[in-house]
């Protein structure tokens, strides 16, 4: 999944790229406003993390542009504020959800998952998938309560699979999604990983089949 952080406050927007990174997130991080905005017509993201109060352009700024242009990307808000009346205006304004500073990296993360989910029409955090259980806010995923022994990209990899099941997604699309701008990946890197993926998703339910010429489906079979 594809985040950017937008934050002025470098050591803070560092630790929460490194921690997500970790997770196997692709994250890029916006200083400011302006940058922000342009990565926005230029990329696409599956979440932004905003802090509203940055130089140039705040983000109640950024935020009122995103949605007065219909884009529906989960915005979660960070707010030194925690006043009731401000939370509300956030929200009426487009924002997801929101977290106050200062805060703990873990409700972030849970924060995270849950607009994540949201955006994908996922309730709970684990889902079955035939035999293969996968647990969003665990981060593993288990078969017949054997765990899989995926690191932080393939687990990433796998998520992409099971929130878009049964549609073709191309090489392109999941490498903009797995790795962030500073982050260069070879051209073969996709066909690797999901190699890998294959191999340890063996004996289970779930399928990844190779679309000639447009990239790769998940599907789950009726039996493993």
């Amino acid at each position: 999944m594809r985040i950017l952080m937008v934050e002025d406050t470098e050591d803070l927007a560092d630790a929460v790229v490194r921690r997500l990174r970790h997770l196997g997130y692709a994250v890029d991080w916006a200083p400011d406003g302006e940058a922000a905005e342009e990565l926005l017509a230029q990329e696409t993201y599956q979440l932004v993390i905003l802090d509203i109060m940055l130089p140039g352009i705040d983000g109640q700024a950024l935020l009122t542009k995103l949605r007065r242009r219909r884009d529906r990307t989960p915005v979660l808000v960070v707010t030194a504020r925690s006043q009731v009346n401000v939370k509300v205006d956030l929200l009426d304004l487009g924002a997801d959800d929101f977290i106050v500073k200062p805060f703990d990296l873990r409700e972030l993360e849970a924060r995270c998952r849950a607009l994540l989910r949201r955006s994908h029409g996922i309730a709970a955090s684990a889902t079955q998938f035939g035999n293969l259980l996968f647990d969003m806010a665990a981060k593993r995923a288990t078969v017949e309560g054997r765990l899989l022994d995926l690191s932080g990209r393939e687990f990433r990899l796998l998520e992409l699979f099971l929130t878009n099941l049964d549609s073709v997604l191309g090489k392109d699309d999941l490498l903009n999604r797995l790795f962030s701008l500073d982050q260069p990946a070879a051209p073969n890197a996709i066909e690797l990983y999901v190699s890998r993926l294959r191999r340890k998703l063996q004996g289970t339910s779930v399928e990844i089949r190779t679309v000639r010429g447009l990239g790769y489906v998940a599907e789950v079979r009726a039996e493993a």
